[in-house]
Formats: C-alpha cells, structure tokens, sequence
C-alpha cells in the first residue's frame, strides 16, 4: 500500500517505470514545463491567464541499430512541447482532462511512441496545485484515428424559412443527401435587450440566436440543438440533425469569428468553415461577402433546392 501510495503522487516517470508490461523500452520526458493560458470553466478564469505545469513522460521503443548521433532518428522533446502548443491552441478549453487527451493523442501519431504519461497541473487555482494525469497507450489510440469528422451539409434558415410551410420539405431534401445536416438560424425578430456594454451584449445576442434554436427545434422534432464540438462530432456520425446553439464554440474560440452576432450568416459561414462543410444553403437571406465556403441562396418561396 506504501508503494501504491508513492506511485499516486510521483512523477510520470516513476509510474511508467512501476506499471511497465511490455518488455525493456525507453523513456523521454518533459518535465515542469510551464505555460501560462486561458483556461477553466469558471467564469472568474475567463479572459485572464494562469500558469498551468506539463509533466510528460513518452515511453518508445528502443531503436536499432546505432544512434549515430542521428536526431531525426529519435522522438524529439520539441516534438512534446509542440503537442502541448497545439492542444493549447486550437481554442480555448475548460477542462485540464481535454488538455491532456490531446497532448496525449498527438503525442502517439509518432511511430516511435508506444505509451505516454501526461501530467498536467494548475499553479494559481489554490493553495496547492491542482491537476490531472492520464495514461494511453498506442491502442487507446486506433479506434479513434479510424473516426474521421465527416464533412457536414449546413442550411441557414432565416425567420421566414422556420415559420415557412415549406420548413419540413427542405429538411426533407437535405437529410436525404450523403452529408451530416447542420441548421443555423439568426435572432429572433424582435430586438433583443441592450446592456451598454461589448461583452455583456455579445452574449446577450448569442443568447438569443440560441432561443431561435429551440423555436426551429420545436417545429421539427428531428432538430436537437447541440452547443459543443463534442455533441456536433457525435451528432454529424450517428445521422442526427442539428441545431446550431453558437455561444459556447463562438466564446470559447481562440480564432473568433470577426462577425457580429447580428451578422447571423456570417457567423454561420465562420462555423462552417470551421466545422469544414462542403456546401452551405441559404434560405430567406442574403450571402456574406467572401464566404469561406461553397455557398448558394435560395428564396423562401422556393420549395424544390
């Protein structure tokens, strides 16, 4: 119990060390690497920065042959810390475990790397350090690379097309198509409260994009409104249609979109540009300048598209 109890709280090296199964293989590591980001999911951690510490072990098997001195031979420490760059990068996260699945994931697209440790603690959070640590192997790996994000159909429908007769044909004709649908919508008609202040009136607005999503999502039960990237990739595999609630992606993206909330296409363009569509409709609105995808128009009275 002593010797469990010492491996809970050592560092990643020693658990790989004790927990090893799979024969004699060598181990690189990362140790206390600090970063200082935005992250967490409390309010009072938002749009501010604390230090977060890395601790990382990569256990790869041992090479053959000599090393002669060879660096593309061997898994580069560069190779750690550009993981965590990367999994800090691509938006802004509540949660040290995402943080980490991440490192991890990129961590073990190395042929070299057969297991990796990732060690991740909050420096400023409280009177200690506060954190998480994770443990995957090659094979935790293979079913998800199997898992590709498919490429999503996204229909925008402006306050005329939801309450439009016609509602129920379009979905029709876009869920038979060989792409994932995904509907976004704008605000409602009526003007939505003012605050007086940027931030506040930003969320405000996105607030109410999303009460428009549950009033799409009531005229057809086959719409379920989904907020996170999580339920849009579970969504997009498994044939549901969904309903576009922006706040929580739009906030949380290091890369916001430049347009506002009352911009409602544009923003939609921006999220499908993210979320790599292969074709945009637009019913009952104009395009944006520019779009960043494929993109056609079409009007409310037009019921075959």
């Amino acid at each position: 119990m002593t010797s469990d109890i010492h491996l809970a709280f050592a560092h990643p090296s020693e658990r790989a060390e004790a927990t090893s199964d799979r024969g004699p293989l060598d181990r690189i590591s990362v140790r206390d690497h600090v970063v200082e980001v935005d992250i967490g999911a409390f309010q009072i951690e938002r749009g501010t920065t604390q230090r977060v510490r890395f601790n990382v072990v990569v256990e790869v098997q041992p090479l053959t042959g000599a090393v002669d001195d060879d660096v593309d031979r061997i898994l580069s420490y560069d190779l750690v810390t550009e993981a965590i760059a990367e999994a800090l990068g691509e938006d802004r996260l509540n949660l040290l475990e995402t943080v980490a699945e991440r490192v991890a994931a990129r961590i073990l697209t190395q042929p070299q790397a057969a297991r990796v440790f990732v060690r991740i603690e909050k420096l400023d959070r409280g009177p200690g350090d506060l954190g998480v640590e994770i443990v995957r192997g090659r094979d935790d790996q293979a079913e998800a690379a199997d898992e590709a994000r498919p490429h999503p159909r996204l229909m925008y429908l402006s306050n005329a097309a939801i309450a439009s007769g016609n509602l129920t044909g379009w979905i029709d004709q876009m869920q038979a198509r060989d792409r994932p649908l995904v509907c976004c919508v704008g605000a409602p008609d009526d003007v939505a409260p003012q605050s007086g202040q940027a931030m506040t009136q930003r969320r405000i607005d996105l607030l109410a994009i999303e009460q428009n999503a549950w009033i799409l999502a009531a005229r057809d039960a086959r719409c379920v409104v989904v907020s996170t990237r999580t339920e849009l990739d579970w969504a997009m595999k498994n044939g549901q249609i969904s309903v576009w609630a922006p706040s929580k992606i739009v906030l949380d993206a290091l890369d916001g979109p430049l347009a506002p909330p009352n911009n409602a296409v544009a923003l939609a363009a921006w999220f499908a540009a993210g979320f790599a569509a292969d074709e945009m409709l637009v019913i009952g609105a104009d395009l944006p300048q520019d779009g960043p995808v494929p993109m056609r128009a079409v009007s409310v009275t037009q019921a075959k598209l």
